[in-house]
């Protein structure tokens, strides 16, 4: 198989279909589609979870990054978000309606306005994750090492894309030992 070079749009603009044989677009198409079911998989299995709580995947990945690395801005959020990069306005003006998240004015400058975790937007996190199952199924079927193996390639396919970047900013620790340790 031909090497692809690092830099993503680098190599999307080099290679074509055509620089691959049949075996190699069949172990690539693999590859992408064995992605696509596991995130699919995934969905699923977080989908029932929080319909339960009454959110989408999209409200629970904005309440999580608030979580983890709020009071923020809107902006910052934005940086964080894989999941709707273009508008995190109408998810958080939804989130705010329902008490989830609370808007508040900067304390230096009262032009910002922070995005706060409220107890009832917490309170939604704690129910819906540990009934998803999803955590105990990765780990009921892959070993550490083969989570640390996987979360490296999968960095790597990503690095340097707008995803990538989301990923790697909320994970900054995790993510440089990743993307350096994944096997050439």
């Amino acid at each position: 198989m031909r090497d692809v070079k690092p830099n993503v749009t680098d190599a999307m603009s080099d290679v074509s279909d055509t620089d691959f044989s049949p075996a190699d677009i069949d172990r690539l198409d693999a590859v992408r589609y064995l992605i696509l079911a596991a995130e699919r998989e995934g969905a699923r299995m977080m989908s029932a979870a929080l319909r339960q709580v009454g959110l989408n995947s999209a409200q629970r990945e904005v309440l999580e990054v608030v979580r983890q690395h709020g009071p923020l801005t809107l902006a910052e959020l934005g940086r964080l978000l894989v999941c709707e990069v273009a508008s995190p306005s109408r998810l958080v003006d939804g989130l705010v309606r329902r008490g989830l998240i609370d808007r508040r004015r900067g304390s230096g400058d009262k032009r910002v306005v922070m995005l706060n975790l409220t107890p009832a937007g917490q309170q939604a996190l704690d129910v819906a994750f540990p009934i998803s199952g999803l955590r105990t199924h990765i780990t009921a079927r892959l070993s550490t090492e083969q989570i640390d193996q996987l979360t490296a390639l999968l960095a790597r396919l990503v690095a340097d894309t707008p995803s990538g970047v989301a990923v790697a900013a909320r994970f900054p620790a995790m993510w440089s030992t990743r993307t350096a340790s994944a096997p050439a």
